[in-house]
Parts: C-alpha cells; structure tokens; sequence
C-alpha cells in the first residue's frame, strides 16, 4: 500500500475495506484519494489523511448501507460532487457501476479528474454543469447522491428528471428537521418520487449519526421540472 497518513490511515482504510468487503486493490485506490485531497491546493478544508479517513473516506463508504446504492449497476450522479466525495471513494466500491460526479465550478472538476486518474478509478466520469442544467443526464441514472447540498426538496427537484423509473436518491444528511421532512413529502408528490424509510448510520464512533434519507422515482417527472437553473433553491417546493 502507498504511505499516506501512518500506519493508523493506513489500517483504517485496510478495516474500511474490509467492513465493506471491498475487492482488492481498493486499498491504493482509497490511500491515493486520501494523498491527494491532503494537498494544498484540493478543494476542501479537511487536509489530514488522519481526519479525512473519516471525514471523508468512512462518511462517503457509509451510504453503500442503502441497498439502491450497493446495488447499483448501472450510472450514479453524485451532484454537486465538490472534492469528488462521495463520488471516487463509491467509484472505487463500485466498480460494475459508472459514477458521474457533476460540479458547476470548473477546478473542481479538474482536481476530480486527476484524483480519480491518479488513484487509477477509470469508471469516474466528470461533468462540469449544475445537475438541473445536465439535459443529457435526464431519465439516465440508476442513483443519484448528494452529500451535504442542500434541503430535501431541493434536492428531490435536482434528482428527480435525471433518475430512471424505479431509480433512487440517496442523501447523506444530519437529522432533518420536521418541516423539512414535511416539504420533502410534498415535493415527492409533484416530483413522482417516494420517501422510503431513511437509514441512520455512524461513520466513525465519534462522528455523530448520519441519516441517509432515500426517495425512489415511481413516476414520471413532469415536463415542468427541473425549472430554470437557481428556482429550486430559491423558491423550494413544500416550503
């Protein structure tokens, strides 16, 4: 395995691994993602290898609890993909599956692409556009993810024209609060998606418990959706 982070990184991506029975090889992979969000120029604030095994690593592993997302064969969106987490780390665990992680912001596209080349994940593909702008992604994913984006509904109006019938959104979430849960309901309604029952999880023990909250495409979505680029966010359904 390369050195990035000491022994300790080093033996929680190996208990990673095998916690989620991850084939081999996965190892590098995960230890190269990890050396190169530590660089000074990755986009995000967690750096150390020591707390971005958890921050990063474990949290991104924690939604293949979701069966839709363990399952998944065929293309994942993970939107507004940010460092590429949890894009590359899921591409890495799933590798019968091509994961797409879509980001507005050009360099983090980039720095996207060369982790995932340089960790050699070849089935990573990047898009640079907003999800609601990637009209050749509509009706086309078997998952979509979203980690720490934004408020459910928005998030069911970003996930809903990309997925197939029958395809999943998993978000990695606190604790919504009730009005959100409330709002996201509604917007399934207009949406033609269902809430299932959300999965709470716990990355690392001292990390507090994540809900991974799933909506399931049992509709087609109206024409009408996904409204102009901003609109969801500005003006969200349910709220």
């Amino acid at each position: 395995m390369k050195r990035v982070g000491g022994d300790r990184v080093e033996a929680r991506v190996v208990d990673l691994c095998r916690e989620h029975s991850l084939s081999v090889g996965s190892e590098d992979a995960l230890l190269s993602i990890l050396g190169s969000l530590a660089d000074d120029h990755a986009p995000t604030a967690v750096k150390d290898p020591k707390e971005g095994v958890d921050v990063h690593l474990a949290d991104a592993l924690s939604g293949l609890v979701a069966p839709e997302l363990s399952g998944a064969t065929g293309t994942i969106a993970d939107i507004g993909s940010g460092c590429g987490i949890p894009a590359v780390p899921l591409a890495v665990a799933l590798p019968g599956a091509m994961v797409i992680a879509v980001e507005a912001v050009g360099r983090k596209c980039d720095f996207i692409s060369k982790m995932a080349a340089t960790a050699g994940v070849s089935n990573v593909g990047v898009v640079k556009s907003r999800a609601e702008e990637w009209g050749a992604g509509f009706g086309s994913c078997e998952v979509v993810t979203a980690r720490a984006l934004a408020p459910l509904p928005v998030l069911a109006e970003y996930a809903a024209p990309l997925l197939v019938l029958g395809g999943s959104l998993v978000a990695w979430k606190g604790r919504p609060e009730v009005r959100e849960h409330e709002a996201a309901l509604i917007a399934c309604q207009d949406l033609g998606l269902e809430m299932l029952d959300p999965i709470e999880v716990q990355p690392w023990p001292s990390g507090g418990v994540r809900t991974l909250v799933r909506m399931r495409k049992v509709a087609d979505t109206p024409d009408r959706f996904p409204r102009r680029a901003g609109i969801a966010a500005k003006r969200p359904l349910g709220l």
